[in-house]
């Protein structure tokens, strides 16, 4: 062969292997996902030493930690099905008898007047003999319920107590030496820490995903909830309808919290309960015993002197707010403890007990620790005055 013609065919068998490199290349940067699911950025540099320390070990042979993790507690984590009836009434009009007559029977539609609710949502089994925990959400005025297992197995399920305020529920399964989970420890958990979601998402079974812990005690009301009393563990974690109740889990495969919200108007954002929340919750409801929540009835709004001076301020303002930093009452609830007590709109309150209070959140957490029919020593600021009035708690009581 001559030269001439040997030059051309080395630079297209050059290029072809190039061609293939390049392409193994893209394949592997595609399946390399980062934890926050950003797209994957290809580069020629060495992978930082710093960052290579931080990763967790690899736990199984031939797969991740979040393999290991998976494998441990996926066969404890539940579908939970349910069904319920809605009555529907009929438009007064269709219901007259006398239209009835005058157009006769056939010319209205048959309008069902009972109608079935079909809902779905996950959980986890905390005991072998089929103690299940979820969301109150999930199960919320079920008439049937039913779990099945990931391996097919399906049980009829019996809510055995459940707690709205804290969206926790505790469904009853008859069956023996069923797999479990491993209870963690909410407390040990660190922002930046591993975060794994199980659950059945949109009807897609044994989904698992993979993001990190993004905050700790986010309280209720910040993620959009404020009729719960509740401060959550944020992760980055997908959760999407249909996880509610599943586990979130650490890179060990212990249980840290119970995947319960999502933002509406955000992406990468979840919330989860604390497990040590739920396992001192769920323990009541496994004894049959009734929850209680204690309240004032106030709703109200952390204030620092910066926003009192931007309110006082303001030409259209309906009041002045005393320039401290404390919890401004927006609103008493008639017959309340709080309007009992003497509290009233545009106090604001910088003390209960002799124990400093500066945001909303920490007087929730005081209150809600406080108890019921204990009395508490509210300090509040009005106008130029400062007081001290008795609050005595009552029990909050769940909505029907």
């Amino acid at each position: 062969m001559r030269l001439t013609t040997l030059f051309p065919r080395l630079r297209q068998i050059s290029a072809y292997l190039i061609a293939i490199a390049t392409g193994v290349l893209l394949t592997v940067g595609f399946y390399n996902v980062s934890p926050s699911h950003a797209e994957p950025i290809l580069t020629n540099e060495p992978e930082s030493p710093i960052v290579l320390a931080q990763r967790p070990p690899i736990t199984n042979i031939g797969g991740s930690f979040v393999t290991a993790a998976v494998n441990q507690v996926g066969p404890a984590v539940v579908r939970i099905d349910t069904e319920r009836t809605v009555t529907r009434r009929l438009d007064p009009f269709f219901d007259d008898p006398f239209f009835r007559r005058f157009f006769g029977e056939d010319a209205f539609p048959q309008m069902p007047q009972e109608r079935r609710l079909r809902g779905q949502g996950s959980g986890f089994i905390i005991d072998p003999t089929g103690v299940v925990v979820t969301n109150a959400h999930v199960v919320d005025r079920a008439d049937k319920v039913t779990v099945i297992l990931k391996d097919g197995r399906q049980f009829e399920g019996n809510v055995q107590g459940v707690d709205e305020i804290t969206d926790l529920a505790v469904v009853k399964i008859d069956g023996n030496n069923l797999p479990v989970v491993t209870l963690g420890d909410s407390t040990n958990v660190q922002v930046g820490d591993w975060a794994i979601a199980v659950g059945n998402p949109l009807g897609l079974d044994n989904t698992v995903t993979l993001g990190i812990i993004s905050t700790l005690q986010r309280s209720s009301a910040e993620a959009g909830i404020p009729e719960k009393r509740l401060d959550f563990i944020q992760t980055d974690a997908a959760i999407n309808p249909g996880n509610s109740g599943g586990p979130l889990l650490n890179q060990q495969g212990q249980v840290i919290g119970i995947n319960t919200a999502i933002r509406a108007d955000a992406m990468g954002i979840g919330f989860a309960i604390p497990i040590n929340k739920a396992k001192e919750i769920t323990a009541k409801l496994m004894r049959g015993e009734k929850v209680v929540h204690p309240f004032i009835g106030i709703r109200m709004t952390t204030l620092t002197p910066q926003l009192a001076q931007e309110n006082n301020r303001d030409p259209n303002s309906s009041f002045m707010v005393p320039e401290v930093n404390g919890v401004l009452v927006v609103q008493v609830v008639p017959d309340s403890p709080a309007a009992a007590g003497g509290m009233r709109r545009g106090d604001v309150v910088t003390a209960i007990n002799g124990q400093s209070v500066t945001s909303a959140e920490q007087l929730q957490r005081l209150v809600e620790n406080s108890g019921v029919n204990q009395v508490l020593q509210i300090k509040v600021v009005r106008g130029n005055q400062t007081k001290t009035l008795s609050v005595r708690t009552r029990e909050m009581q769940e909505t029907t």
